[in-house]
This record gives C-alpha cells, sequence and structure tokens, in this order.
C-alpha cells in the first residue's frame, strides 16, 4: 500500500539541500537540515508526551520560527496538526479543542492567556513552545525520520470560520495536502528554489500554510516571517531579505500600495498571489502601478486544500477572474438552486461554484450530514456564485448568502465594490444588505476614506448613480477608520451588518 507523509516535504529538502536558508525570522537564520533535525527532536518529545499515530494536537502560534518547527513534528510523529486561530475567543477556542478531540495543545507564550487557560479547564494538557518543549525536545530521543502514513489519513484539521453558524473541522488527508502544495508550486505559480517569499498571511489559516509555508519549501525556496503584518514594515523586510515573492490576501495589497509612496525603496518582486477574498480590479492596479509587477488572483477553501484556481503564467491572466483550475483539478459552474444533485452549466451562466479533484477534503469531522450537504455527486460545492467564461476563465461573482434582494432585484455585492474602489476619496469599502421596510433590503456602503479626503455621504452616493443601475447604488453609506477583520484578514461582513442595523 501507498504511503504519504506531507512531513515529507521537509524531510527531502534536508536530504536534497541541508545547507540551504529554509527559514528566516529577524536574526535567526536556519537551514533545512537545522529546521528538519529539530522537527525530528521535537517529534521525539510528543510521541514521549504520548501522541500516537492519528492523535489529535492542537497548535496555536503566530509567524514564529516555532510555528514550523512544531508543524512538522506533529506531522512527523504521525500526529494531526489542528492549526487553532489566534484572534478566537475562550469560548471560540474551547469549542475547537473540545470538537477536535485534541489532547494536547502546543502553545506559543503570548497565546497562554487564552489558550493554555481554556485547555487547563478542558484538562487538555499544555506545552508551551519555546523553552519547555524545546527542553522536552533536548531530553528526548529524536525519531530517526517520520512515522509512516497511508495517503488518505488526516494530516491537518481546519476549523471553518464559522459565518454560518458553529465552526466544523474540515480533515484534510496528506494526499490532499501534498498534492496541493505540489501543483501550486511547480504547476500553476512557477516557484523557484532561488525565491525568497514573505510569510505574513497567518501560518494557521489554509491559505498561509499551503501557499506559503508548503508550496515554498516543495520548491525549496526560503522562507521569511513576518509575525505581524504591518504595511511599512513589510516592505522593510522584502528589501533587506531580498523578498521576491509576496503572497496575501487583498487587505495587504490596499495597505502595500499606501505604504509604496513613502518608502524609501521597494522590494523587487517577482511573484504575487492574492486569495483569501475577491481582488477588487483598482486595487490591483494601484499596486501593480506602485511595484511594477503582476499580481495572480486565486480562489479556494479550507475544504479544497485550499487552492482550487489561479490566474496561471501558462493560461494568460485576466484582472477581475480567478484564472483556471489547478492541474488536476476541475472547477465548474452548477445550478444554484438545485441542492440534491450537480447540474452543470453552459459557459457565461451565473450559478454555484462546484469542485472536484485531488484538493477536496475528506469530510466535516463527526458530521456526515453536513458533509454529505457539501460534496454531491462527487463535486463539493462552494456556497460561492461564479462564472465560466469561453476561454475557461472563472470569476467569482459573490457567496450565495451575501447578496442583497432590494425590490426583488439581485444585487452582487462585489460588483458595487470594485466600482466604488475607482472613487478617489475611497480607500477601502465594503457593500452590505441591510434590513429595509419598503425594498426587503438596502444596499449600504461601508467606507474607509483615502488618506486626508473628506467625501461625505451624499457625495458618494451621488457618484455612484452615475456608475451604477438603479436598484444598485447605495442609498446609505457609513464611515469607519477599519474594516473588522477576521483571522484570515477577510473583512467580517456579519459585524458590519449588526453594527449598521438599527
Amino acid at each position: 500500500m501507498a504511503t504519504l507523509s506531507l512531513a515529507a516535504i521537509l524531510a527531502e529538502n534536508a536530504r536534497r539541500r541541508p545547507a540551504k536558508t529554509a527559514l528566516v525570522e529577524g536574526d535567526l537564520r536556519l537551514t533545512f537540515a537545522e529546521v528538519w533535525q529539530g522537527a525530528l527532536a521535537q517529534a521525539g518529545a510528543l510521541v514521549g508526551l504520548g501522541v500516537r499515530p492519528g492523535d489529535r494536537v492542537a497548535l496555536m502560534a503566530p509567524n514564529t520560527a516555532e510555528f514550523p518547527h512544531a508543524y512538522y513534528a506533529i506531522t512527523a510523529a504521525g500526529g494531526v496538526v489542528v492549526p487553532v486561530h489566534l484572534l478566537l475567543s475562550a469560548s471560540e477556542i474551547e469549542h475547537v479543542l473540545k470538537d477536535s478531540g485534541a489532547g494536547l495543545l502546543l502553545c506559543h507564550p503570548a497565546q497562554a492567556a487564552t489558550g493554555a487557560e481554556v485547555a487547563r479547564s478542558l484538562g487538555v494538557r499544555t506545552v508551551t513552545l519555546g523553552t519547555e518543549f524545546e527542553r522536552l525536545a533536548t531530553e528526548a530521543e529524536p525519531l530517526p525520520s517520520y512515522v509512516t502514513r497511508d495517503a488518505d489519513d488526516p494530516a491537518v484539521i481546519f476549523y471553518t470560520s464559522g459565518t454560518t453558524g458553529i465552526p466544523k473541522g474540515a480533515v484534510l488527508s496528506h494526499f490532499n495536502l501534498v498534492m496541493n502544495a505540489t501543483v501550486n508550486a511547480f504547476d500553476a505559480n512557477d516557484v523557484r528554489p532561488d525565491d525568497i517569499a514573505l510569510g505574513a498571511l497567518p501560518l494557521f489559516h489554509a491559505f498561509g500554510q499551503t501557499v506559503s509555508l508548503n508550496s515554498t519549501w516543495r520548491a525549496g525556496a526560503t522562507l521569511v516571517l513576518l509575525p505581524r503584518f504591518d504595511a511599512a514594515r513589510a516592505i522593510e523586510v522584502m528589501v533587506k531579505e531580498g523578498v521576491n515573492t509576496f503572497h496575501g490576501v487583498p487587505t495587504m495589497y490596499v495597505a502595500l500600495a499606501a505604504a509604496a509612496a513613502r518608502a524609501g525603496a521597494l522590494p523587487e518582486l517577482r511573484l504575487c498571489i492574492s486569495g483569501g477574498a475577491s481582488l477588487p480590479v483598482a486595487v490591483l492596479e494601484r499596486f501593480e502601478a506602485a511595484f511594477g509587477t503582476r499580481i495572480y488572483e486565486g480562489y479556494g477553501l479550507s475544504e479544497t486544500s485550499p487552492s482550487a484556481t489561479v490566474n496561471q503564467p501558462h493560461f494568460g491572466t485576466r484582472a477581475g477572474t480567478i484564472g483556471h483550475p489547478l492541474w488536476g483539478v476541475d472547477v465548474e459552474i452548477a445550478r444554484a438552486d438545485v441542492e440534491e444533485r450537480v447540474e452543470l452549466l453552459p459557459p457565461g451562466e451565473l450559478g454555484e461554484v462546484v469542485i472536484r479533484g485531488h484538493n477536496v477534503f475528506s469530510g466535516y469531522l463527526g458530521r456526515p450530514e453536513a458533509t454529505a450537504e457539501a460534496v454531491v455527486d462527487g463535486w463539493f460545492r462552494t456556497g460561492d456564485l461564479g462564472t465560466k467564461d469561453d476561454e475557461g476563465f472563472l470569476s467569482i461573482v459573490d457567496r450565495k448568502k451575501d447578496i442583497i434582494i432590494r425590490g426583488g432585484y439581485n444585487v452582487y455585492p462585489r460588483e458595487v465594490e470594485e466600482v466604488l474602489m475607482r472613487h478617489p476619496a475611497v480607500a477601502q469599502v465594503a457593500v452590505i444588505g441591510l434590513p429595509d421596510e419598503l425594498h426587503g433590503e438596502e444596499v449600504c456602503a461601508v467606507v474607509v476614506r483615502a488618506g486626508d479626503s473628506t467625501a461625505d455621504a451624499a457625495e458618494i452616493t451621488d457618484w455612484s448613480k452615475e456608475h451604477l443601475g438603479r436598484h444598485k447604488y447605495p442609498r446609505r453609506v457609513e464611515f469607519t477608520d477599519a474594516m473588522p477583520l477576521g483571522p484570515s484578514m477577510k473583512v467580517l461582513k456579519r459585524e458590519l451588518r449588526t453594527r449598521y442595523t438599527v
């Protein structure tokens, strides 16, 4: 029987390029051999703590060197990684630990006040990353290599953001994650061994974990960690370390484009990838003008490892689209109103985005009914609405649940956001539907003003009347200094709806 381990990504680098710099964080520089030796020592410590193949180990850490060490140590010991979002409340952490059945929490000192406290109250053993875990690793017998796992055995359990209720654990196999890292590196994104990537996306999130950590190392490239994203600091670090690859979500690209004007020097970027949320074309243009490089926008979900599609050099790129499916993955458009089966639609038709391939998860942990609803006829139903054109370019129109129905007409927030982002006074915008007695829902634009702009609501509404259909333009405009962001840097529209519903 074929076996496979996610830990092989690091193990193979230690064998093929042992002396190459793998990881940079501040003044710390570690080679692939050093990271792998550290991971094997920590894996020995985990075995000493009673971790057996298939056991779930929760990991709560920022983007510091402790994260990749512990991540590969858990997989090397045959355990299953349960990443814990750093912005979760105590009750949300409790849900993740209880639902996953994690018997151990590896917790960074910075997260001890929340993570370790919750674990203690549940009787889950906690080991502090850094001094305590290092001491255990020094005392333990390092593993000779990683523990054998079947390709379909679980490797990581990602908890979905819970926008539609209680977060569910999406179970990803070694096969899912190794394949996703491999096709990201070699088929979709042209990652090269001499690349240096900035790891600014949270590693506890699927995008950061697969695209920044696993894909970078699958290609044998160097990862520079940035524990906390700040645009000016990110530019500084990229220039200092010779970074040529950046992975980010749209809010990061907004901040980088704004910070570029004040920076003393800019990095020479070759490869920039955007995901996590739709990238407004105006932001893409601003960033590309400032940095002189193209952004390749992609799309994926925790349940798809996460990458499903991306703009790829092979197919050509098209702004405003999410490109083509990854190698070995099918992405199609199906009728959104038919739940019990998948009925594919011809090019140009609007429907629900459905995905099948090596990237589709094993299912939701302990939730067979939710899994059966999500995977129909062998296709994963994403809940996103989109289209596919005659050349195979896919576009996301919006989340099914974010559509605003105003007076019986469908309004897609993404479309309105794209237009409003072209107003010179708008740095960032989120469009939401708010309850309205007359129309059912009203279109509301929540705006972060650009620079020292003093534009008021009436000015933005009047301008949008000229650029949007009568049922689409925002009758209500609210201003905020900053958008509420989730752990993966996505704008939390549910919080905006709560804030502005009166």
